[in-house]
């Protein structure tokens, strides 16, 4: 094997590849990134890794001398290729190793065997393409609601629900909700499928392919347990697919958690929301609640004990219906805020012990109407 390919396309594409590597894989030969040479169908190189749970996989142009494939360190490699400098790097296998040269920099790696790695999944059926950047924002603010609890493996992926012309992605942690609605362009008007899948790939995926102009979702029949759901775009010149394993388990039904009326409505200036809770959750503790309390226009935010440390803050608000007090767990708060990119934000009550539903608007005014993301938040016990 010998190929020759620009450093600033062959790194980005080694450490893309290399980002879903295992820290601790359950095999040598899983932590490795497979190169092949000349494959046919490419533009010269294939990048591979895949751990029998995901998949990344990046085509690039490459000036191939001699075809082959060989089987290196991933996390190496992509340290090796970021530290080069901006010449053209040459690589070549030389027994048992593969030399890479830049400029005046050598580097001799071992290889590790190539016949023991596992075969790479085929992309599953192709089921429409979205806009990258839309796609991308919607996964950011869905996966901000999702759970990080390995024991509850369900509630650390996102349901994505395909239907029509349109996509719903849904997650929870038990303690929040968050839904996002989006347009894409289905490969079949009567398409009406669902998948679990895990957020941390699918965020990871989704800002890796920001870059292009839209993505390919594709989805195994199956759509739950042994299926696979795989995401397909362009980014560096060549092409980029990324496969995972979807999660097992049913998706709680979380839909009817959203009330269909709201008895009192504040809206508030975002950032100025952001920087009261910022302020008043400094002299919290862990697990502490920041207490807001609604009336007569103004948003009364207090924090902490007549023991220790406490901390208050008054900000104008826009309020429909009567005042009420209510508390959340501040980071939570914050999480949500942060997900909403209008530059204001609704919040939708029902009573002080029931959930709020946040969402953004685009001026103060604007009419009442659900928004494509809504955040679900569960109010915390309030101290007497």
């Amino acid at each position: 094997m010998k190929f020759r390919v620009e450093r600033d396309v062959f790194a980005d594409a080694v450490a893309w590849a290399a980002r879903t590597l295992p820290v601790r894989p359950s095999a040598p030969v899983l932590s490795g990134l497979l190169v092949e040479a000349g494959v046919a169908g490419t533009d010269g190189l294939r990048l591979s890794t895949f751990d029998y749970e995901t998949s990344a996989c990046a085509t690039l142009a490459a000036e191939v001398s001699a075809e082959g494939r060989v089987l290196v360190s991933g996390r190496l490699l992509a340290d090796i290729c970021r530290s080069f400098p901006a010449k053209p790097v040459d690589v070549e296998l030389v027994g048992a190793k593969i030399t890479l040269t830049c400029g005046a920099s050598r580097f001799s790696l071992q290889t590790m065997p190539v016949e023991d790695y596992p075969t790479l999944p085929e992309m599953p059926e192709a089921r429409g393409t979205v806009s990258s950047d839309a796609f991308s924002q919607a996964v950011a603010q869905a996966v901000t609601a999702a759970g990080r609890d390995d024991m509850l493996p369900v509630l650390t992926g996102v349901r994505l629900e395909l239907e029509g012309d349109g996509i719903t992605m849904l997650a929870t942690d038990r303690f929040r909700l968050a839904l996002r609605e989006l347009s894409w362009n289905p490969g079949s008007s009567d398409i009406d499928a669902a998948a679990l899948v895990p957020a941390k790939v699918l965020s990871d995926t989704a800002k890796s392919l920001a870059g292009g102009p839209e993505i390919t979702i594709a989805l195994s029949n199956a759509g739950a347990g042994e299926g696979i759901i795989g995401f397909e775009g362009t980014a560096g010149g060549g092409t980029r697919r990324t496969t995972t394993r979807l999660l097992e388990g049913d998706f709680p039904k979380v839909r009817a958690l959203f009330p269909n009326e709201h008895l009192t409505v504040a809206r508030i200036g975002r950032d100025d929301l952001i920087d009261a809770v910022k302020r008043v959750a400094l002299v919290t503790e862990r697990n502490s609640v920041v207490q807001l309390a609604f009336a007569d226009g103004v948003l009364t935010l207090d924090a902490g004990s007549g023991d220790e440390a406490m901390a208050s803050e008054s900000i104008e608000t826009q309020l429909t219906g009567e005042g009420l007090t209510t508390g959340f767990n501040p980071g939570y708060l914050l999480d949500g805020l942060g997900a909403i990119s209008e530059p204001f934000v609704e919040l939708a009550f029902t009573q002080s012990a029931k959930p709020v539903v946040m969402s953004g608007l685009p001026t103060l005014d604007a009419e009442t109407a659900p928004g494509d993301f809504r955040y679900l938040l569960m109010p915390r016990r309030l101290l007497s």
